[in-house]
């Protein structure tokens, strides 16, 4: 490898992502000397910084006298409520010896899926970067129930990525980079780039990360790349003692080249940022029109309902097959639909009024997968 990563080098806001093998020793407390070299890589960065960090339940593990990272998720809320004040002061005291102002923000699911949340929190990231401020982001583990299953925060600093426009997103953990097998073996070779998800046919992803530690693995790592990319964002996979080498352009670990232009925030957000509340069955003639026509979705090409939503309500349009093709915003409630299927609007506005002769998903509201 040789050169420098212009795409780096040029980003003028970057969020940065660390697992907790990378901030923690083997028995679950805070290692000051990793936090310490993360948080020099990052105050001296000439762009704007945002760290998406874990670490808080693994910080809390020594203080309660925990070995090793609970199961029940009510001693894993009480791991992040003594870690997360642990694992801020950490931050606080580090990049206070190089004069930097950090803010905490803590989200749960709901900040990213649901729309409103979502544009609270960019108000609230926007205005700490405004003020030169570094946002150090975290779920809100002693709360939220969902979040335990978020693959280790790498899909929200994904999401995060997207919401303060960034132009990069760096995953440390306590691997160097995508290789072809386990890393351990002679046979397997680091990937350097990935140019389309493509690349990666036939490789396995499977494997954890430093056991008992962290939840995430190659799994959520990856697909947090697919998230990034694929709205406009390039990324870089590294192993944490990396990072200062990553933001200086070194071509180190594995460079993940944006998929497309950036999509709309608005798009995005249907994508990525939501949970569907139900399903709609499509005939085949219809998933043709959703998919290749981009045209909108009327009654009489849905077969069947699933699910309890409220018009407004975020919906997969799935095909016979039960593959999501499309998400959209519905604009019928779940228990009016079923007497409307396969019927047209002219007739459903003939027998029930001009209020029935709409989409049930508009073009614009609708975003295929």
């Amino acid at each position: 490898m040789s050169g420098v990563r212009e795409q780096v080098t040029e980003a003028r806001r970057i969020v940065v992502k660390i697992g907790s093998s990378s901030l923690t020793t083997t028995d679950g407390g805070l290692a000051a000397d990793r936090v310490d070299a993360l948080v020099e890589a990052l105050a001296t960065s000439p762009a704007e910084v945002v760290l998406v960090s874990s670490g808080a339940i693994a910080a809390g593990l020594a203080p309660l006298g925990l070995p090793r990272r609970p199961r029940d998720l009510a001693t894993q809320q009480a791991a992040a409520s003594v870690g997360q004040g642990l694992l801020m002061r950490a931050y606080n005291d580090a990049f206070a010896r190089h004069a930097r102002v950090v803010g905490q923000v803590l989200l749960t699911v709901d900040d990213v899926t649901r729309r409103a949340h979502y544009r609270n929190a960019y108000r609230t990231l926007r205005r700490l970067l405004d003020l030169k401020a570094i946002p150090i982001v975290n779920e809100n583990d002693t709360v939220a129930t969902q979040e335990i299953r978020f693959g280790d925060n790498d899909r929200l600093a994904a999401l995060v990525a997207a919401l303060v426009d960034a132009d990069l997103l760096v995953l440390l953990s306590d691997v160097d980079g995508l290789y072809t097998g386990d890393p351990s073996l002679p046979t397997s070779r680091a990937i350097t780039d990935v140019h389309s998800f493509a690349d990666l046919d036939g490789v396995d992803i499977r494997r954890p990360g430093r056991a008992g530690l962290g939840t995430g693995g190659m799994v959520t790592k990856v697909e947090a790349a697919r998230i990034a990319t694929t709205s406009g964002i390039p990324v870089v996979l590294a192993a944490a003692p990396q990072a200062a080498e990553v933001l200086t352009g070194r071509p180190v670990g594995t460079f993940f080249h944006r998929q497309r232009q950036r999509p709309q925030a608005r798009l995005f957000w249907l994508a990525h940022a939501t949970t569907p509340r139900g399903r709609l069955i499509l005939d085949a003639g219809a998933v043709r029109a959703v998919v290749s026509r981009h045209a909108s979705l009327l009654p009489a090409g849905i077969t069947a309902v699933d699910g309890r939503f409220a018009a407004g309500d975020p919906v997969d349009l799935v095909d016979a097959g039960g593959v999501p093709v499309a998400r959209g915003l519905v604009n019928y409630d779940a228990v009016e639909l079923p007497p409307l299927l396969g019927r047209s609007t002219s007739d459903l506005a003939a027998e029930l009024g001009p209020a029935y002769e709409r989409e049930v998903v508009h073009r614009d509201d609708l975003v295929l997968l």
